[in-house]
């Protein structure tokens, strides 16, 4: 028994250093921050937010990833013109964005330093609203009559993007359509940018 102990003791030495450069090449997922434009049409009116993000992704197949992501966009001003045609204001909308997805992302490749892909999530936007700084005689709810009111709205995303690494460190470009259900169906562009790191 003790020669038996022995040899697959000696075993696993040789075997183990294997195991452990296989396990360090393999990729598991990636992990990355992104800056985030938002164009935010609820109505007539269309506003453009830009924000930031984080994204964690976990490879469930080589061609497969599950991932999750948070991102929060400040507030911005947009331009209104009325029913004249010729009168245009500025107004502070004081609208504030977060919004958190989850769904596969499906790889056109598997391997190589470039890859294409699709995505569809499904999670939540929460709009966080204030009357404060609003120019007098203006209310945020006709300004921006699709929000309806602070709250949380289910968001579908279905997207598309391109991914490209040297090494474990890459950049990745990703847009599509944030779809919100709030009395209807509202239709965003949505475009991320940022690095990413493989583990």
């Amino acid at each position: 028994m003790n020669r038996l102990a022995r040899i697959v003791a000696l075993g696993l030495v040789l075997v183990a250093p294997g195991l452990l450069v296989a396990q360090s090449t393999e990729d598991h997922g990636e992990v990355g921050a992104f800056a985030d434009y938002f164009r935010f049409t609820p109505g007539s009116s269309t506003t453009n937010f830009v924000g930031v993000g984080g994204r964690l992704g976990i490879n469930v197949h080589p061609n497969i990833a599950l991932e999750g992501e948070m991102n929060y966009d400040f507030r911005r001003n947009f331009t209104n013109t009325f029913n004249n045609g010729f009168t245009t204001a500025f107004v502070t909308t004081s609208v504030r964005p977060l919004t958190g997805l989850f769904g596969p992302r499906i790889y056109a490749g598997a391997s190589g330093p470039v890859r294409v892909f699709v995505t569809g999530k499904v999670g939540f936007i929460n709009f966080d609203e204030t009357a404060t700084g609003v120019i007098s005689g203006t209310t945020f709810t006709s300004a921006v009559n699709g929000v309806g009111g602070s709250g949380t709205h289910v968001a579908f995303y279905p997207g598309g993007g391109i991914e490209g690494f040297i090494g474990r460190v890459g950049l990745r470009l990703e847009a599509g359509d944030e779809i919100y259900l709030n009395n209807g169906t509202f239709n965003n562009l949505r475009v991320t940018f940022g690095p990413h790191i493989r583990f």
